[in-house]
């Protein structure tokens, strides 16, 4: 009876854990800070309107339907210490960057935040050294 009730507590507990906000690992690289202006969605989940710390993260790719692995990366929306979204964000370099930039792209070291045509999307582009990252969050309804 003991080691059920041990158990029990023990997945409690677990569970307990399981629903608190994750907290920043940092093994990702800083991008610097964006500002989302509006409510969207990350990665299917709700993420408030805010200034966030974008975070590049080093996992793997090759699970995430129809991205190509060098060409995207996951990132993190960091804010207060905790992770309140993940997204994934697409990697330009050289030229292929000027055929998406309408506008011009931010300058090195900055970001820029953008309503999409139609006001269902927000992209938030940064740049890091000549290396684009471009998120795409549907607004949410």
């Amino acid at each position: 009876m003991r080691s059920l009730v041990r158990t029990i507590g023990v997945v409690v507990a677990g569970a307990i854990l399981a629903v608190q906000p994750l907290a920043a690992q940092g093994t990702g690289k800083s991008l610097g800070s964006v500002n989302v202006s509006r409510k969207v969605v990350a990665n299917g989940q709700p993420l408030a309107a805010g200034t966030y710390t974008l975070r590049l993260l080093p996992e793997d790719l090759s699970k995430v339907v129809g991205q190509t692995p060098a060409e995207s990366r996951w990132v993190e929306f960091v804010r207060g210490g905790k992770v309140a979204g993940k997204e994934v964000a697409t990697v330009l370099t050289g030229p292929e960057a000027k055929t998406v930039a309408k506008g011009g792209t931010p300058a090195s070291g900055s970001s820029k935040t953008e309503l999409l045509k139609g006001n269902d999307y927000l992209r938030i582009w940064v740049n890091q050294g000549g290396t684009q990252y471009l998120v795409h969050l549907a607004i949410a309804k």
